[in-house]
């Protein structure tokens, strides 16, 4: 066991080319994760990374071991999951990521509950708006909220989320009610839009009478967190481009009043990621299947141009 724990560590020093985060992502110390790459490069009589003061970076023994390496946990994880899905108990750690929107509402809360289903799994959960490499952060299962695009990775659909453009009622008289999205650039609309490192969406992609348009608005507030935006057009700051699950109570109240309903939001997706190694797997076949039926049940609704 302990010499699977020194691979394990190996791998993941090796994708996140840092021994502290590496350290971070298995729960352990820094100094108990140096301590698995040493065992691991006495047992193989090599030198697995060259340390500088800043990185580790693999020798050319180390990028030979890795791919091996990886061959190894990969059978490992299928020996457990085979043997997990003949005697139906599902056992292991599933590391998930999600959206904030999604995560906080739908997704943690359920945590629990899948926890008391299945005892003996038990879930890591991360939740950020930015778009994630799974295989560097060594994550099982990432939920997307977006427009889809080809991947390599395995993707289940989940749910066809609605989106609205809304704004608080202090804010519309202040600035006015656009009615298009041409009124957003034209009137020097405040809209407030999410933005990280790495982001590619740059505009609100709205359809229009020509097709989806992508447009490139404006706005004195960014931030990483789809919440904060949602508290900045409530205190009247500007209009933001939200999910229709994220702002269905404030519509309702009249806290938040849809705008440029003319040319609404393009629809996004809900979806499940996961590698392709991960498809026998049962504990992840039955936590997206689980995650999936809570989300559908509670992403839906209609915005209409009367509301």
């Amino acid at each position: 066991m302990s010499y699977l724990l020194n691979i394990r560590m190996f791998v993941r020093v090796y994708a996140l080319g840092n021994m502290s985060s590496a350290a971070r992502d298995q729960r352990v110390s820094p100094a108990v994760a140096s301590g698995r790459i040493s065992s691991l490069e006495k047992h193989l009589g090599v030198r697995l990374f060259n340390r500088t003061t800043r990185k580790l970076q693999p020798t050319e023994h180390g990028r030979l071991y890795y791919q091996c390496a990886l061959k190894i946990i990969e059978a490992v994880e299928e020996g457990e999951a085979i043997v997990a899905d003949s005697t139906r108990q599902p056992r292991g750690t599933i590391h998930v990521s999600a959206p904030l929107g999604v995560g906080k509402r739908f997704i943690a809360q359920a945590i629990p509950s899948f926890k008391e289903k299945y005892p003996k799994v038990d879930v890591r959960l991360r939740l950020t708006d930015r778009k994630v490499d799974m295989t560097k952060e060594g994550l099982d299962v990432s939920f997307v909220l977006g427009l889809l695009d080809n991947s390599s990775l395995r993707m289940r659909k989940i749910a066809e989320c609605q989106r609205v453009l809304c704004a608080s009622p202090n804010y519309i008289a202040y600035k006015g009610l656009p009615q298009t999205g041409y009124d957003l650039l034209e009137d020097d609309h405040h809209c407030l839009s999410l933005r990280f490192p790495g982001a590619t969406e740059i505009g609100w992609t709205l359809m229009t009478e020509k097709g989806p348009e992508v447009f490139d608005v404006k706005g004195p507030f960014e931030s990483d967190d789809g919440d904060v935006l949602t508290y900045w057009a409530l205190d009247g700051r500007g209009i933001i481009n939200k999910p229709l699950f994220e702002v269905a109570k404030e519509l309702e109240d009249g806290l938040l009043v849809p705008v440029a309903t003319e040319t609404p939001p393009v629809s996004v997706y809900l979806a499940g990621l996961y590698p392709h190694k991960n498809l026998q797997d049962p504990k992840i076949r039955l936590f997206i299947d689980f995650m999936a039926d809570i989300c559908k049940k509670n992403i839906s609704g209609k915005v209409t141009k009367g509301s």
